[in-house]
Parts: C-alpha cells; structure tokens; sequence
C-alpha cells in the first residue's frame, strides 16, 4: 500500500475539518488581502494567477459603491442576529394602577436604588417602596335605629367622616359595617332568637358583623387615634396580628382586636349563657378570662356618653334635653376635630419648617407651602376652647401663633419639627435662579451648576464632600419611608395643591387626618389665653436671612416666570406622551414644530441635573400614588356604603 502524503490524515475526523478551515483561511489572508502597489508587490503574492487582477477588481468594486447620505438615519442591527451578545434585563412588567397622568411608578423594594432607570430602564418610571398593607379597622353604624331629626343625622355622617378620616391617616383601612355583615354571620339565627333588650341587641350585631369580616380591629365610631404615628398602642395595631382576644382599660366597649376564632368562640359563650338577657354587653356575658385586658395606653380617644357627661358640660346639657340633643351631637365634630388638630400640634413642639435651599428668586416657590403650614400653625374652631381630648388631659391647648413656622435652608431630620418640602424641576428652578426662561444648551452646559436644589437641601445633613446622587438614598428616605411621611409633607413646584381648591384641600385633610382651618375668623382677634378659631398667622420669616428680601417688582417677575416653567415642563411632558390638542389647524401645526424644541430642552436640563430631576419624579409619583390609593378605596368602599348612609340621608330630603 502506498504511504498517505496528506499529513492531516493522521489526525481525526474533526481535527481535520479545523485544520483545513484554518488554512483556508491562512491563505486568503496571504494571497487575497494585500494591497500593495506593484512597487512592492510580494514575491510569493506574485506567483499566484491573477492575483493582481483580483485586487485590483476589488478596489475598483468598493471606489464604485454609492456614497450614503449623511442624514440617513442610524439604524441598529436587531441584537438577536448578534451570535455572541451577552445576556440583557428587560424592563419590569408595568403594574396595575401605577400611573396618574404623566406621572408612573413601580412599587418595589429595591426604592432605594439612588437612580430608579437601574430598576425600570425606564427614565420616566420611579421606583417606590411597596405600598404598606393597611389592616382593617371596623365599626358598625345602623341607620334603622338612629335619631330621627335632621341635625342629629348630619351629626352623625360628619362623626363617620372624622373617623375614618382619622384612622386612614394613621395607616389604616376602615370599614363600615351594617346589618346585612351581621346577618351574613352563621350564628344570626341564634341571636334573634334570644329577645334580647336594644341595647345588648345592637351589641351583639356588631360583633355577629366583627366575626363575618374575621381577624382585625373593631372600633366604636366615637372612638378616634389621637397620637403621634409611632404610638406604642397604633404601632402594635398596623402590624395586623393579634394573637389574643383583646379589649382596653378604661374604653369600655370602644375598641377590641381579635382573631376569627376567637371572636367565634366569645359569640357562642355569650349566647349559651343563660344570664344574657340581664347583662349589657359581650364583656359582661363571657367570662373573664376570655379577654387579654390592657391597662396602659394613649393613643385612641374614645368620646363615649360617660366621657362627655364627665369632661364637656356644655355638651352635656344640650344632650340632656330633647328639644336641643340635636344641637348637642352637632358640637361633637368640630370638638373632635379640634382635639386631632391640637394633639399633632403638640407632636411637633419644635414647630413647622417651609423648606427654602435657595433663597434667592425662589420665594413664589415655596408660597404653596407657606399657606399650608399656616394654616396647619392655626387653630381649629371648637364649640369648647381649652378643652382637652380624652387620652391626654394634659395636653396644651392651641393659641394663636403659638407654632413657629420658619423658612431653614437646609432639611434637618428632627423628631419634634415637621417639615413641608417643595421640590422643583430642573428647568423651573434653572429659570428661577437665573431669571430667564430662554434656556439652551450653550446656557445651561457652562453657566449653570449641577443638582443645585438637592446639593443645598442636604448640605447640613450630609455634608458638602457627598457627590449628588449619594445624597438621593437620604432624599428618598424623608418622602417615603415610615419615619420620614408621618413628619414631612413634599410637593412638586409645577403641581403645588392650591389653598383654592376644594380638592387639594381635601387630600390634605386626609393625609393630615383632621380638617385644615380654611379661612381665619372675620374679627381677627381673641382673648388670651381663649384659643379658638383667631387670627391666622404671619408669613415666616427668613431663618438666617439669608439672599435679599424681594421687592414687589422681583415678585411679579418671579410669579411670571414660575408660571411659565411650569407650562414648559407640562408641555414638555404632554409632548413626549403625545398628547395635547390644538384649538385648530394652524395652532395644532404650530405646536408639532416646537413640540421637538420642548424635549430637546427639558432632556438637556434633565440629562445636566440627574439627582435633582430623579428627586422631582420620586416626589411627583408618590403624591400620585398616594391620591389613586385613597380614591380607589373610596370607589371601592361606595357600593357598601350606600347602604349604610342612603337609608337615611334620602328621608332628610
């Protein structure tokens, strides 16, 4: 047999297909990819046929190609034809509910990353931390058995209306029960056939309803927090576990918290027990050791009829004749009011602060926020002045001006001072600063500096060594974590909440829980130390007089040039979403062509303060989080309630 000459036949059969492959390859390189003139043509290059013929036909193929346009657009290759890219995140699917206008979110735990983009990889989506599970709070209003006349009704939605108001704030959910919850019970049946006297009956359905919903808080409807948010007793009822069958010292029947089966097996001890026609409530029906009784708390006011016989004559006596019980009950909801404004004014003894990092031209910025804390700094009208709630006969009453409300340049984390943030766009604060509204890249690139608003806000917390975007995980943590929402209030400077409107103030109730003063009293003056309904205080003054007091002429310039950020940015958004009509054909034109001019500018001063316009977003979607939250419960609870209220606010008309 002749000997192989081919050397790769010693080789396997796939080492064999490289081998000649990579010699393939050797040889184009060689002969092929040369371009040399003739001068130095290789040697061995010239031994190859026609290989001057072929590279010459290859120049000539690549001179003749035609010449691309320089305005064609860029076009990417689709990464999937890419066989060696590397592995890639997608954006996080979108949530239900999570946006409001131009406003979106994504609620996540990772809401402390300094840049939401890294979560998202989305500029126009924040990430907020989880909305807080709210546990259920229950009260049971029947409108069969209620008082007849017109001022006791209405008393009565208002009282409603307080305590739900009061409990939300403070991070519940509550809910109203009526009858159809009690029948609803398996032991209904059981309790009917009791006879029991009114009083005891109506006992017993609003626990037959308690036990239909299971696990959770009930409440009497006259009993309301009244404590600061970290109060031992409301930081144990938001954790929503309760292990024990639970009633409190000194609130009678006004406040319980228990597990299903617990609440199932109080019913039956109540119903088997023989003695239950003579007694007046569940805790008198069941033994003692059914409830865990605790004897030390604060934090809920309960405004019983022995409460009020005791504490609030004035009251009292209107109740006690019939011709006037209906003028009686109506003083009850300012007097509660007055009590949960009071009791948040003694929670912050260190007053109120109107956030102010840069004083200069930014007065008619933080006006909103102004108005706000004077009217939280006012007093509420009480039909009973000095008066003091329930849990806290101690407590100091309100007097006029008597919360101080100061203007500090820099956010301070303090317990006792509550604070009332306005954080601007980049481009409203930019315009503000340098009193101009004509910005453009050559501008804001080499005469502005970067992230001025958060660099000055935390420059006392954090230092001035910290880079910009370190400081946003502090930044975050004031608006929205536990601590930081029940002491501080941030608005947006394009979105301020106008003392004007009935609906921002109502948000504001809701978030406070008690009714803001709207307006102060007529006369203006009271007497001292009388608190009442006086005179609403003076505008603040600068803390460390810092920048020049505005004349009139620099305040109209800045309202003007405030107003006119503010639609930029509006516009600025609207255009990026597409939205936007015009009032006709050449206006709607008109805005096509500087709808372009818009984005580019709103993304040059975004793109220049990253941190500042990361802080602006976190602000704007967790207030509109916070909105969507209230009102989807309301819509939700709407159904129920109408039968509730609507048996008996229609017999009023």
């Amino acid at each position: 047999m002749a000997p192989r000459m081919n050397p790769c036949a010693y080789l396997p059969r796939r080492l064999q297909i490289v081998a000649s492959l990579t010699a393939f390859v050797l040889l184009c390189f060689l002969f092929l990819g040369t371009s040399t003139s003739d001068a130095t043509v290789d040697p061995y290059l010239a031994q190859v046929p026609f290989a001057k013929q072929l590279q010459s036909g290859a120049h000539q193929v690549v001179d003749n190609l035609p010449h691309l346009p320089k305005d064609l657009p860029y076009v990417t290759t689709p990464q999937w034809l890419n066989p060696f890219r590397g592995p890639a995140h997608t954006p996080p699917p979108e949530q239900a509910n999570s946006s409001s206008g131009e406003a979106r979110w994504y609620s996540d735990f990772k809401w402390r990353n300094p840049f939401s983009s890294s979560v998202t990889l989305d500029e126009e989506r924040a990430v907020l931390p989880p909305l807080r599970v709210r546990p259920p709070v229950y009260t049971y209003f029947d409108a069969a058995g209620r008082r007849k006349d017109d001022k006791s009704r209405a008393a009565e939605q208002e009282l409603l209306l307080i305590w739900r108001r009061a409990w939300w704030a403070q991070g519940f959910k509550p809910v109203v029960l009526g009858r159809p919850e009690a029948m609803n019970n398996p032991q209904y049946r059981a309790v009917q056939t009791l006879e029991l006297e009114p009083e005891l009956d109506m006992e017993m359905m609003r626990w037959l309803a308690w036990g239909n919903m299971g696990t959770g808080i009930l409440c009497n409807w006259l009993a309301v927090p009244m404590a600061a948010h970290n109060d031992p007793l409301l930081a144990f009822l938001r954790r929503g576990e309760y292990p024990h069958l639970t009633r409190y010292e000194g609130l009678d029947n006004g406040l319980f918290v228990g597990g299903k089966d617990d609440i199932d097996k109080a019913l039956k001890a109540a119903i088997n027990n023989p003695a239950v026609k003579r007694v007046k409530s569940i805790v008198e029906a069941v033994e003692s050791e059914t409830f865990t009784v605790d004897p030390e708390h604060d934090g809920v006011a309960f405004y019983s009829t022995t409460t009020i016989t005791s504490k609030y004559l004035a009251i009292k006596e209107k109740l006690a004749d019939p011709a006037t019980t209906g003028d009686g009950l109506a003083m009850l909801p300012p007097l509660i009011n007055s009590h949960l404004h009071m009791t948040w004014q003694n929670t912050f003894t260190s007053g109120i602060a109107v956030l102010k990092p840069l004083p200069e031209h930014t007065t008619s910025l933080i006006e909103p926020a102004i108005d706000i804390a004077r009217n939280l700094s006012q007093c509420s009208d009480t039909p009973i002045p000095a008066s003091c709630p329930p849990n806290r006969p101690r407590c100091k009453p309100c007097v006029s001006s008597q919360m101080l409300i100061s203007l500090p340049p820099v956010f301070r984390n303090t317990s006792t001072l509550f604070t009332i943030g306005t954080v601007p766009h980049p481009y409203t604060l930019t315009s503000l600063l340098h009193t101009r509204d004509d910005l453009n890249l050559k501008f804001i690139r080499r005469e502005t500096s970067r992230d001025a608003w958060i660099l000055a806000a935390t420059k006392e917390l954090l230092g001035t060594g910290l880079a910009s975007y370190a400081r946003l995980v502090s930044m975050k943590e004031a608006v929205a974590s536990d601590y930081g929402s029940a002491r501080s209030l941030w608005l947006t400077a394009e979105r301020p909440p106008s003392v004007g409107s009935a609906r921002d103030l109502e948000e504001l109730d809701w978030t406070f829980g008690f009714r803001l003063p709207r307006e102060p009293m007529p006369n203006g003056h009271s007497e001292t130390p009388v608190p009442g309904p006086e005179r609403r205080p003076p505008p603040p003054k600068q803390e460390f007089g810092d920048g020049p007091v505005p004349s009139e002429l620099d305040l109209v310039r800045e309202k003007g040039l405030l107003e006119k950020a503010r639609m930029f940015v509006r516009n600025g958004a609207g255009g990026r979403s597409g939205g936007g009509g015009g009032g006709g054909r050449g206006a709607g034109d008109e805005k096509q062509q500087q709808q372009p001019a818009f984005e580019r500018t709103r993304d040059v001063v975004e793109a220049w303060n990253l941190a500042d316009t990361e802080a602006w977003k976190f602000v704007r979607a967790w207030n509109a989080r916070r909105r969507i939250e209230r009102r989807r419960w309301e819509e939700e609870e709407e159904e129920f309630s109408k039968g509730v209220f609507h048996k008996w606010i229609d017999r009023i008309t």
